[in-house]
């Protein structure tokens, strides 16, 4: 279920149910002239919607769409949004802030933007450290000062995989693990493979005939792009999400 659009008794219901909660967190950035803009979060939105069409319950949450992009690739006069990685933090932080005290106990901020091999770039660090730092502002405010050394926590250890364990309320995933990379054959930025991943997903979003119009190193893969491997990539995602998200 989008979380915009649904009405205050289905989501209390999927809450009290503890159904994931997703949030896509992506950027606006130049990615070639044959693919359109917002191809980061554009890719995160449409594999989240065939995982609910296999029938896997989520409350996928608005999309982040500016984020911690960088001028690495190209700077604003080509339509790159960055946003520092400081003022995102910061407006993560109050995101999760909110749906914690609302009672989500079950969120997911799923990232795709320099995640090769699941390197930790700014805006996933940006991401862990929200997450990270609400949740410890959280318990202290809940259980006071000395919480995680009460004796109530004494089984804390043999919790850590559990979904009991606090710090499993909040969790920052890579789109693409490092795992799923090396079984599709690799990650690129508008070559190749994410051209071929935002095609499968939205054909309208890829221009193949302006592939051979592309002057960056980067771009020049793409030539070698096909639905067919986006399919097999979607595959391999979803599969591994479907572990992952629970």
């Amino acid at each position: 279920m989008q979380m915009v659009g649904s009405f205050f008794k289905e989501l209390e219901d999927a809450k009290s149910r503890n159904v994931p909660l997703v949030i896509p967190i992506g950027t606006v950035e130049y990615h070639g002239l044959h693919c359109s803009n917002g191809c980061d979060a554009l890719v995160i939105e449409g594999i989240l919607a065939r995982l609910e069409r296999t029938g896997k319950e989520l409350i996928i949450a608005p999309t982040v769409w500016y984020g911690v992009a960088s001028y690495a690739v190209a700077g604003p006069e080509k339509g790159t949004v960055h946003v520092d990685v400081d003022t995102f933090e910061t407006y993560i932080t109050a995101i999760l802030r909110s749906l914690l005290e609302g009672g989500h106990r079950n969120i997911y901020l799923v990232v795709h933007h320099q995640t090769e091999g699941d390197s930790l770039m700014p805006m996933t660090l940006a991401c862990l450290k929200a997450g990270k730092k609400v949740m410890f502002d959280f318990l202290e405010k809940e259980r006071g000062i000395g919480w995680w050394g009460s004796n109530k926590m004494k089984d804390y250890y043999s919790q850590l995989d559990g979904r009991s364990n606090p710090f499993n309320y909040i969790k920052t995933i890579p789109l693409m693990s490092g795992k799923v990379q090396r079984l599709a054959g690799g990650i690129d930025h508008a070559g190749k493979y994410e051209t071929s991943l935002l095609a499968a997903l939205y054909p309208h979003a890829v221009d193949f005939d302006r592939i051979v119009l592309n002057r960056e190193w980067f771009a020049e893969s793409a030539r070698e792009a096909s639905i067919d491997l986006g399919e097999q990539m979607i595959a391999a995602i979803m599969e591994d999400l479907e572990k992952a998200i629970i």
